[in-house]
């Protein structure tokens, strides 16, 4: 089935040094663009991290630190994948959990503050979970009666990705082809920051979401606490989390 879009819509994989959202970082990017008129386009690229890739990591994706040494870094190439970016709905396979906080950090390492929070996300692997609990070549398999040849390559887990959203829409008639509902359908939190250190509660409200103020308003912490502000953005939190901690700061004080 053909999707029902009104803004453009990325699809998109990540490959990566390990799954540490903080202190990991991306080997390759890939991406399948998507418009609403039909047309579609694919970028892919292969990123130095500026960091070992350890052997575990090289063994699932088969990325080296000889096949990235001569690549360019993240950095040099953000302003042409931001402007790819730009005004498009995201979706992935396990993306909410993963490629788009670990994305969202390698932005602002690079000194670019993208606002992804004002995009809707669509995560695959949720409707597949929902609905079958498999892997993605299992859901390659089951939905598109296709092997994955070359699973973990970031350029074919992109286009699987595609493939199969498609035929979820055909195969299940309660999922609406409509990315507001299928961004709701596949949301299973309701985190402020990707990392989840923050959660929103029943009256909407930011509330720590872990340690010994977890179940408390962030700006009552704030004020009775003057210091965990200043502990928390020296600590190893990611850079989108301190971001949020910050605004939240910033609108308190501004009030």
């Amino acid at each position: 089935m053909r999707l029902s879009l009104k803004n453009p819509m990325i699809f998109f994989d990540l490959e990566t040094t390990g799954i540490n959202i903080v202190t990991d970082r991306i080997v390759q990017i890939a991406y399948h663009k998507v418009y609403p008129n039909g047309k579609e386009e694919s970028k892919s690229y292969l990123i130095n991290p500026e960091m070992p890739i350890p052997p575990e990591a090289t063994a699932i994706h088969k990325i080296t630190n000889e096949a990235v040494a001569d690549c360019p870094t993240f950095k040099s190439v953000v302003n042409e994948i931001v402007k790819d970016f730009e005004g498009c709905d995201l979706a992935g396979y396990n993306s909410n959990r993963f490629d788009i906080p670990l994305l969202a950090e390698e932005f602002l390492r690079a000194g670019v503050d993208i606002d992804l929070s004002r995009r809707k996300f669509v995560d695959v692997q949720v409707i597949f979970h929902k609905k079958e609990q498999r892997t993605l070549s299992a859901a390659y398999k089951y939905y598109c009666d296709k092997d994955l040849e070359g699973a973990h390559d970031a350029k074919v887990d992109t286009l699987a990705t595609y493939e199969i959203l498609q035929s979820q829409l055909d195969r299940y008639p309660d999922l609406i082809n409509d990315v507001e509902f299928l961004s709701k359908f596949t949301t299973q939190n309701n985190n402020v920051d990707f990392a989840g250190k923050f959660i929103y509660n029943d009256k909407g409200e930011e509330i720590f979401n872990f340690g010994k103020y977890k179940g408390q308003k962030v700006t009552d912490v704030l004020k009775t606490d003057t210091g965990y502000f200043g502990w928390m953005l020296s600590g190893e939190f990611s850079l989108h989390t301190k971001k949020v901690l910050t605004n939240i700061k910033l609108r308190n004080f501004n009030k």
